[in-house]
């Protein structure tokens, strides 16, 4: 990527914050936020989402057979059922379906929007009006959705307002919601009483009934579905489920994960064509009975790619998605800057990677892949338990290695990683950061120096994409393992001490956060731990984070080399970098084989994690530095939170005397390197203006800022004036 490119990309994201930031963030933010209420009242959550993610294993193991059964079955209603390969059979399909109409009504559908069935059925002179408010609304605005469930939470009332008043010149101008939904209702109604065709989309189809289900909140794909006498349906294959009753817990789990709401306003199960008759507007004292009975239904099962993706081990799991958007609501990226910034050309949000890849192609994901941070919360949040941070990792390596160049040769072997040549120096450089912070160490002071010089910055700015107004990591010249092997190792022999602990040495504590490194032996050896800290690789997470994957899973199997023998000798791993625990529970799994990874989760724990289990189970706390009242604002790291460990600190803090305040922000916006790319260096800060904010409150302002996460750590730094330390340097009798 180009100076040039990064600039444009930045003003873009700069420009959406401006505009439509707000609206989204309000939106998108209330989703999540009714979501998270709705699953706390949910018991069953949990037991459905394993219910529903092998209904979907099993659906598309059998996709083929499923598409023949529901071909049986709808013509058997009488209906008929056209697999269409991609979107241009489809509207060629569709366009001989709506031959002599000349006005089709159609509802929401992100199918129907992959395909561009509106601009095709235009083209051969049928007039298509959108009915859901929200497509009404981008429909009039001549605008693209920016939300897979919510298509315009990018505009407020005021501007959809604006737009109705100017667009249709009503005799009272419109103002209130209220106003504007009972015109669009009006309008709405008008266009399906006279419609020829009626298009809807299907959020589930069963094959062994032919049954099409339609969750909405509006009615209107229930009137566009019987109210014409013809019924299109467009659903991708991956819609189909086996049985009846496999329908229930879909039902049960969609509008809680999407809106909040324990189910949706209206639950439309048709199994067309129906045998009641259409209504005659035009003489509506004729008795229905004596109405046309004749209806046509058209199920049109879309591959375009699904064949594919369902053959890639990697991206089949996209087709377990049910287009709830949890993914895009709980995204603090997507949460700020929207659809039209982290989407591609139909689909947003995290998942929006795996669809436009499969469906559109890699260049449409490649537009946005990178806002995807890898921070996981999105996995937590999908109702069908998808790995989307994995599937972005993997399309983001596919890309890279899209990249080559003539002048390959010119850096292949030179590298530290796996990677080929061609590959942006922008994600090598930071992909590279275990190898980069060794070289930073042994030079330091010249190496801060060098970097933080205004000739470097202006340099790394325009080729490496390092934005000048992030301040850089500084090195430390005695590394912790330098700092332990001075010292002579543990002070706790292996005699005295209750249990053995191997101190991971990830990059950030071993060159750059060296204190909280030394705080993190201190303690240990204050309850009674005799600690290691060995020479062990990276864990790969910086690579992995660039799409690095090669260079990612030679670094799994180098830290399971370095530590395998701890783990034989019973000795516990202990970590203090959430995100490189993250890795060892989650992504090393795919790295590794099977036994190996579970030895390794097994035995990791996060330092305060660790903490909390030794006193837990008899250590001494006072053999700690008592908090005596010391009020922190604390801020724990996203990974850490997906991983359920911020209780621990919380409980660790608190049990030593700290009056504790923990922030309502689940992301810094900071994620690694994420922060420091001039092209996302807005949208981080803008991210993490609300972190900014509650610790800039009365209630937060004059307390000790403690974070768990690196990232966080450096975020906090550039926000607010107070320096910020991690929890265990708090509990450092030494400081």
């Amino acid at each position: 990527m180009s100076a040039e490119t990064r600039r444009e990309k930045a003003q873009h994201i700069r420009h959406l914050l401006d505009t439509e930031g707000e609206n989204v963030r309000a939106n998108a933010g209330h989703f999540n936020e009714s979501r998270y209420d709705a699953i706390d009242e949910f018991d069953e959550y949990e037991e459905l989402r394993t219910e529903v993610r092998a209904i979907k294993e099993d659906a598309i193991e059998r996709l083929p057979e499923l598409v023949e059964q529901v071909r049986e079955s709808v013509e058997a209603n009488g209906g008929t059922v056209y697999l269409a390969e991609d979107a241009t059979d489809a509207n060629r399909y569709i366009e001989e379906v709506a031959d002599d109409a000349e006005t089709l009504v159609k509802s929401k559908s992100m199918t129907t929007e992959e395909i561009d069935v509106n601009d095709a059925l235009e083209k051969s002179g049928v007039d298509v009006y959108e009915t859901d408010l929200g497509e009404f609304v981008l429909q009039v605005a001549d605008e693209t959705p920016s939300h897979i469930v919510g298509p315009s939470i990018h505009k407020s009332r005021e501007g959809i307002a604006e737009l109705f008043n100017d667009q249709f010149d009503p005799d009272e101008p419109l103002e209130s919601a209220e106003e504007l939904t009972e015109f669009a209702r009006d309008y709405l109604g008008e266009r399906i009483r006279d419609a020829d065709v009626g298009m809807t989309g299907a959020n589930f189809v069963v094959a062994d009934s032919g049954t099409i289900t339609l969750v909405t909140n509006e009615g209107n794909a229930r009137k566009s579905a019987v109210t014409p006498d013809t019924h299109v349906a467009v659903a991708g294959v991956e819609k189909l489920i086996p049985t009846l009753s496999d329908l229930q817990p879909f039902v049960e789990l969609i509008a809680r994960s999407a809106t909040g709401q324990p189910i949706t306003q209206y639950v439309t199960m048709l199994s067309p064509p129906v045998e009641t008759p259409t209504v005659d507007f035009e003489s509506p004292d004729t008795p229905i009975s004596e109405s046309d009975g004749d209806r046509e239904f058209h199920l049109v099962l879309l591959d375009n790619g699904r064949t594919a993706m369902r053959d890639d081990d990697q991206l089949r799991e996209t087709l377990y998605c049910i287009r709830c958007g949890a993914c895009a609501n709980s995204c603090a990226n997507f949460q700020h800057v929207g659809g039209h910034a982290f989407g591609g050309e139909t689909y947003s949000g995290g998942i929006a990677t795996g669809w436009e890849a499969g469906v559109h192609g890699q260049q449409s994901a490649e537009e946005f892949n990178d806002l995807c941070t890898g921070c996981s919360r999105c996995v937590n949040n999908c109702p069908v338990k998808i790995d989307i941070p994995w599937i972005n990792e993997v399309v983001r390596d596919r890309i890279n290695h899209d990249e080559s160049t003539e002048f390959d040769f010119l850096v292949e072997g030179l590298t530290p990683d796996e990677e080929p040549g061609g590959m942006n120096m922008q994600k090598r450089l930071f992909g590279n950061y275990a190898t980069l912070a060794e070289w930073g160490s042994a030079t330091a002071p010249l190496s801060n120096w060098v970097a933080r010089s205004r000739p470097a910055r202006a340099l790394m700015e325009r080729f490496l994409g390092v934005d000048r107004r992030r301040v850089l990591p500084k090195f430390e010249s005695e590394t912790l393992r330098k700092w332990f092997d001075s010292r002579g190792g543990s002070r706790v022999s292996p005699a005295d001490a209750d249990r053995e602990a191997v101190l991971y040495p990830d990059a950030y504590t071993n060159h750059v956060q060296v204190e909280r490194g030394k705080a993190a032996v201190r303690v240990l050896e204050a309850l009674g731990v005799t600690v290691e800290i060995p020479a062990v690789a990276a864990s790969g997470r910086a690579p992995l984070s660039q799409g690095m994957l090669s260079t990612a899973e030679r670094h799994a199997h180098d830290v399971y080399a370095d530590l395998a023998e701890h783990i034989d000798a019973d000795r516990d791993i202990v970590v203090i970098e959430p995100s490189d625990l993250a890795m060892f529970a989650g992504e090393y799994e795919k790295f590794l084989p099977e036994r190996s990874a579970e030895r390794l989760d097994s035995s990791s724990y996060e330092i305060m994690e660790y903490v909390y289990g030794l006193l837990e189970n008899g250590a001494d706390s006072n053999e700690l530095r008592a908090g005596d009242g010391e009020r922190v604002a604390y801020h724990s790291h996203c990974q850490q939170r997906t991983l359920g460990l911020e209780a621990h600190t919380v409980a660790v803090l608190e049990d030593r005397g700290y009056d504790v305040l923990t922030s309502e922000v689940e992301c810094c916006g900071m994620a690694g390197s994420f922060g420091y790319k001039r092209e996302y260096y807005e949208l981080s800060m803008d991210v993490g203006s609300e972190l900014e904010a509650q610790f800039r409150t009365d209630e937060a302002r004059n307390r000790t800022v403690v974070a768990s996460g690196t990232s966080c750590l450096e975020q906090l730094d550039s926000l607010l004036e107070r320096p910020s330390r991690h929890p265990v340097q708090l509990l450092d009798a030494r400081v």
